[in-house]
């Protein structure tokens, strides 16, 4: 209630990625596009995984429920700022901010263990080949993704409590294409100071963490991949590729913008619009044109498809 009180910002002013209305119309073009490509190609992995017996397993469970998670993280901001580039007055209510905050951190947060999970995923597939589905069974699947939605959740509600209490009487203006946690504590009217501490040791370290856990996760899965035979070898080696570029793609640009969360670079927007943006339109890419049993999986999918239909006819 002491929002209700003692704050008199009922909007923010959004300053967007570009001010020349040359460089909007290219934007507007360019993350059009970019938005279209993210729906599509996770909603392809979706519908393959779905249809395609062979890829129901515990790894292409996880990596659907990655691609959800994608597209609504691309969601949550990207429709509003593709409309702004037409707007000469871009603004946000206060709860629009809000609600923005809020799902990215818990989309991040999830996203975050998501990852950790397909890690533990590669470990036991890699290391423990026989024992895979014993181990990964259905109850553990859904204990991991369950987990996963929790510590997001636990990790957007204890950022967002104290956001309920700040008071905002002055300056409105946020610059970048959404509301970004650390942008918005700045215009509070009251000093920040353990607030800044508190996302620092939540996001910043969160996924400082989280990253380095991954880094020495993979490097013990690529040491023990190395005493397998050839064959396994070069189809593990590509597999693991594939995520730790995913990983290492999602997590430089959170580790840099939140362990230093209140520096001034110039690069945080550019980060912003990498991991909110380009991320969950290279996953679905890394994950199909780097996997041979997707590419195999969408080929037979279209090749029933056109039998199909030649059947109808």
């Amino acid at each position: 209630m002491e929002k209700v009180n003692h704050s008199v910002v009922s909007e923010f002013i959004l300053l967007g990625l570009s001010q020349s209305q040359n460089l909007q119309i290219l934007f507007f073009l360019v993350f059009s596009v970019v938005y279209v490509g993210i729906l599509l190609g996770n909603i392809l992995i979706l519908v393959t995984v779905t249809f395609v017996s062979c890829l129901h397993t515990p790894m292409y469970f996880l990596l659907i429920n990655l691609s959800c998670i994608d597209m609504i993280l691309a969601s949550f901001a990207t429709p509003k700022m593709i409309m702004d580039f037409f707007r000469e007055q871009k603004t946000i209510s206060w709860w629009g901010c809000y609600s923005q905050m809020f799902f990215m951190h818990l989309l991040g947060g999830s996203e975050m263990m998501l990852l950790v999970a397909m890690a533990i995923d590669r470990y036991v597939a890699i290391c423990k080949p026989l024992h895979y589905m014993t181990i990964m069974n259905p109850r553990l699947l859904i204990g991991l993704l369950l987990s996963s939605y929790a510590v997001g959740f636990v990790h957007s509600s204890s950022q967002m409590a104290f956001m309920l209490t700040l008071p905002f009487c002055g300056p409105n203006v946020v610059d970048s294409f959404f509301c970004d946690l650390p942008l918005v504590i700045k215009l509070a009217c009251q000093d920040t100071y353990l607030l800044q501490l508190l996302v620092i040791a939540d996001s910043g370290l969160l996924s400082l963490v989280s990253f380095l856990l991954l880094l020495v996760s993979y490097t013990v899965i690529i040491y023990s991949v190395r005493h397998h035979a050839a064959s396994g070898s070069s189809k593990a080696f590509s597999t693991l590729s594939a995520h730790i570029t995913v990983v290492t793609l999602f997590f430089a640009p959170c580790v840099f913008i939140y362990v230093w969360p209140f520096s001034q670079y110039s690069l945080d927007k550019t980060l912003s619009v990498f991991y909110t943006i380009f991320t969950p339109l290279l996953n679905p890419i890394i994950y199909t044109l780097r996997n041979q049993e997707v590419k195999a999986a969408i080929k037979k999918m279209r090749t029933k498809h056109r039998n199909s239909k030649h059947t109808f006819r």
